[in-house]
């Protein structure tokens, strides 16, 4: 198979050939880090809705017990169905990773598909960084070429995170160009997600994770049994950027294949939100601490934003659920002005319930600002106007919400972060959580990853 005019053949046989003595040590160093964040949001969701249903669900199709590990329940199960739980669980809490210019979720789609083979197969720890690598950089730049008008009606995550998951897999089975070609075209023709579940406060967003790692896994063994699918999937005339997108641009597919590792430009999620609130809840609380002001104090607040955000959080008027409160610029807001952070326990406790929130989050609306919106997806800048009711008006700018490559988190504040996260949950007590930490920092040295709790 001949590459030169044809980049998504290119990007495979990228993704097929690497290895990982080819990875620099921050690449080995980061992808460690982002692991450790992705099990740790994984343990967070343990017997929060939906996701016992997955597990149910898990239990009554696959097999009783596998080679590959259930992570908030410890069970075990095929590569398939470990892959389909661990998928919706780590996304649940709205803690997972995020890269900005393709706005993708990585981590929660690329690391079930990566471990469950690895696991099946028996892979080492190295393996399985190689695979998460090249699921990454695969995904990332399947999520720049479909551009910004395919994520205005398709969820990113799920679209290109099955092709995603697919390369990811593939690479742990040993794939060959050929059959990582197959494996993208088995996952491409079943990549799907709609944002249409906001508006409802539908639980999709899980089974859209879910789906995308799992699909994305059997296409991989499909491909590795002899499945063939599409050659162009991505760019051909009936692929997926005819049919998902208006602004598709192939150059995205092989740019700067082994040198430009994109996924050090991944961001850690510090709130527990949904991406798009970051940038004006770090903005509004650098409005407060430096005015000193109170909740109480504030009569209005307009964050200026891009359009993914309108188009993303406009679809939640009321939030009903938790999790839609996570989608609710208002209420993230109101958690941070009266609470002073928006994590796990806040949203728990008073996303809905506490009067002071729900007051400021009548206070908040958002307008579309033109800078703001050039700048994005490569940059989420955050831009509010607090006015209060003694009619001072401040303003506040955020040009690296807190968790961006240029404002990340140190290890210390990721090893802190897993500890809050399970505990969260109850899924794993300190001293597991601690025996977790030092797995991911080693799993480049792990002979095998057959349990990780």
């Amino acid at each position: 198979m001949t590459t030169p005019n044809d980049p998504g053949a290119a990007l495979c046989a990228f993704a097929a050939a690497l290895r990982f003595e080819d990875l620099p040590p921050a690449v080995v160093a980061r992808t460690e880090e982002l692991f450790l964040d992705w099990a740790a949001c994984a343990l967070a969701a343990r017997g929060l809705h939906p996701v016992p249903h997955f597990e149910a669900f898990a239990r009554t199709m696959g097999p009783a017990d596998g080679r590959a590990q259930i992570l908030v329940s410890r069970r075990r199960s095929s590569a398939y169905f470990a892959a389909w739980v661990n998928a919706a669980s780590s996304h649940l809490v709205e803690q997972d990773d995020l890269h900005n210019s393709s706005v993708l979720h990585p981590a929660t789609v690329v690391f079930p598909a990566a471990l469950a083979a690895a696991q099946d197969t028996g892979a080492s720890g190295a393996e399985l960084i190689a695979a998460a690598v090249a699921g990454y950089e695969a995904g990332i730049r399947i999520g720049e070429f479909l551009g910004r008008s395919h994520y205005r009606i398709f969820h990113t995550t799920a679209t290109v995170g099955t092709l995603a998951a697919a390369v990811a897999a593939g690479r742990v089975l040993g794939l060959t160009p050929v059959q990582m070609v197959n494996a993208l075209g088995s996952a491409g023709t079943q990549a799907a997600g709609l944002w249409e579940f906001l508006r409802d406060a539908a639980d999709s967003k899980q089974l859209h994770t879910a789906h995308a790692a799992a699909s994305g896994l059997a296409a991989a063994y499909l491909a590795r049994g002899g499945v063939t699918g599409a050659r162009r999937i991505l760019d051909g005339a009936q692929g997926l950027a005819a049919g998902m997108s208006a602004d598709a641009d192939a150059a995205h597919l092989t740019d700067r294949l082994g040198s430009r590792w994109a996924l050090l430009e991944t961001s850690f999620k510090f709130h527990a939100s949904c991406r798009h609130t970051h940038p004006a809840a770090d903005a509004l609380l650098a409005v407060l601490q430096r005015e000193r002001l109170a909740h109480a104090d504030v009569a209005s607040v307009v964050t200026r934003v891009h359009q993914g955000a309108i188009d993303v959080l406009g679809a939640v008027g009321v939030p009903a659920t938790v999790h839609q409160a996570k989608f609710s610029m208002g209420t993230v807001l109101g958690l941070i002005a009266v609470h002073g952070k928006a994590g796990l326990e806040e949203f728990r406790d008073f996303a809905l319930t506490d009067p002071a929130v729900v007051a400021f989050r009548g206070k908040v609306r958002m307008v579309l600002d033109p800078e703001v919106d050039a700048a994005y997806p490569r940059r989420w800048l955050g831009r509010v106007e607090v006015t209060t009711h003694a009619g001072a008006v401040f303003h506040g700018a955020i040009d690296e919400p807190k968790g961006d490559p240029g404002n990340t988190l140190a290890r210390a504040e990721i090893e802190d972060k897993a500890h809050r996260l399970a505990r969260f949950s109850g899924a794993a007590d300190e001293a597991e959580i601690a025996a977790l930490i030092g797995r991911a920092w080693n799993l480049h040295d792990a002979a095998s990853v057959a349990a990780l709790l």
